[in-house]
């Protein structure tokens, strides 16, 4: 469900509360120049909060808060507890091993964290006095959407400006019979980071590929990701494609999948299958095609200019329902803020997507900005490219005898003098933290 919410205005204005539910029925339109609001935002992610404040079935704060970032990366960090906690005897510290784990209270730590979150953005709303409508829209025309509730009632909303935030959506699996469609972690390296953090804990964790790791990163750095995870317990089958997934009369999952190379098919048994096979736009339903608004007809995500407005000037979109945007959070945050800045606060910045970092959290960090070798070489040639790269070993590693063999930094440079900067990848602990100090700099 989209949600929707109306910002005030300008940027410190005045707040316009004008929509009427007409009893048994709907709203008519808005007559031109007597819509609602000076803005509507619909959707629930993080650049819809950061242009109005909205949210989405998942509740306020989106894919991030809700079923990605923020719960993943807390994931994360109780699998590297774990970790920490095997080093500890090594620094004097005497733990009794092994160490059990909890699932469910690790599980109830972090939705209420989750929750609070969601609470946090609903009262941010109020204190903006921004109206929230828990409802999911599609668009009657350029300037008017339509809202149904939860009961079914319908409301008709219209504004001056509106901004398409919806994000995306699990894909799920229709080329493989399952018993039943099974939610998903989300976008496309979470399968590694959520296969590491299971690993840490203690599961037995499989990851099929079909094909390579870490698509779009650069290909030595993922190779060195697969590497450090398999060794330490991850199992990997690599190059092969499901077919059909069987309940057992147990409960267990009968996998069967088929080699890419051979055609060979074979079978596991597991206890849960997790589908980490990307997302779609939240774009099918909003009915675009009565605002005039233009899609890519490969992806069905919204097309944009530098100014995040679509194929109709009064429209926009900002997040992962954009086409060619990188499926940031940060990113979709800072182009709504702008964005909202350049309509009502007279600016005229635009959001820069070059040299935006990032990382994958799996159990050793992969953090980077700008081009893989990959693709500085295919920009500029083999011969016009320089890398330096380096082994290190963390201090934390060397009195608890850990292995640091991919532990790795590398640099690429084009080589004709000042040799700027085209690339960053690093490969260690607090690889988002140290990413951020390079970014920096390279920008």
């Amino acid at each position: 469900m989209a949600a929707m919410a109306v910002a005030l205005r300008g940027l410190g204005g005045r707040f316009r509360w004008r929509t009427q539910a007409v009893a048994g029925g709907v709203r008519g339109a808005a007559r031109a120049g007597q819509r609602d609001y000076d803005l509507l935002v619909v959707g629930g992610g993080s650049g819809g909060l950061a242009c109005a404040k909205e949210g989405t079935r998942w509740g306020l704060g989106g894919t991030c808060v809700n079923v990605g970032c923020i719960p993943k990366k807390l994931m994360h960090q109780a699998a590297l507890l774990g970790g920490l906690i095997q080093d500890a005897p090594n620094y004097g510290w005497e733990v009794a091993q092994p160490v059990p784990h909890d699932w469910r209270k690790m599980a109830e730590a972090v939705q209420n964290h989750v929750k609070s979150l969601n609470w946090g953005h609903r009262v941010q709303l109020q204190d903006r006095k921004v109206k929230y409508f828990n409802i999911k829209a599609s668009f009657v025309d350029e300037h008017t959407v339509c809202g149904v509730a939860k009961g079914g009632k319908e409301i008709l909303l219209s504004a001056d400006h509106i901004i398409i935030a919806t994000g995306g959506r699990p894909r799920y699996p229709t080329h493989v019979s399952v018993p039943r469609a099974q939610d998903m972690f989300l976008h496309t390296y979470v399968a590694l980071e959520c296969a590491g953090f299971l690993t840490g804990i203690g599961l037995d964790t499989t990851i099929m590929m079909r094909s390579i790791p870490l698509r779009g990163f650069d290909q030595q750095m993922s190779s060195m990701v697969i590497e450090h995870m398999a060794s330490h317990g991850t199992r990997f089958l690599r190059g092969c494609a499901p077919s059909r997934v069987r309940r057992l009369p147990d409960g267990q999952l009968q996998v069967t999948w088929e080699d890419c190379t051979t055609g060979k098919e074979d079978t596991g048994t597991f206890d849960t299958v997790l589908w980490a096979i990307g997302r779609v736009p939240d774009t099918r339903s909003l009915n675009l095609e009565k605002a005039g608004v233009d899609t890519s007809p490969d992806t069905q995500k919204i097309l944009v200019d530098s100014r995040e407005a679509t194929s109709v000037p009064h429209i926009y979109a900002v997040g992962d329902v954009v086409e060619g945007r990188p499926e940031l959070t940060p990113t979709a945050i800072m182009a709504g803020r702008l964005l909202v800045q350049r309509l009502f606060g007279g600016s005229s910045d635009l959001m820069d997507y070059d040299n935006v970092p990032t990382t994958v959290f799996t159990p050793l960090e992969y953090g980077c900005v700008g081009l893989s070798e990959e693709e500085a070489v295919a920009h500029h040639g083999q011969e016009h490219v320089e890398v330096y790269h380096a082994h290190y070993k963390p201090l934390e590693f060397t009195v608890a005898g850990r292995d640091a063999s991919q532990c790795y930094v590398k640099m690429v440079c084009l080589r004709e003098p000042p040799q700027l900067v085209l690339g960053l990848h690093f490969l260690g602990p607090n690889a988002g933290e140290v990413t951020q100090g390079f970014a920096l700099g390279i920008k």
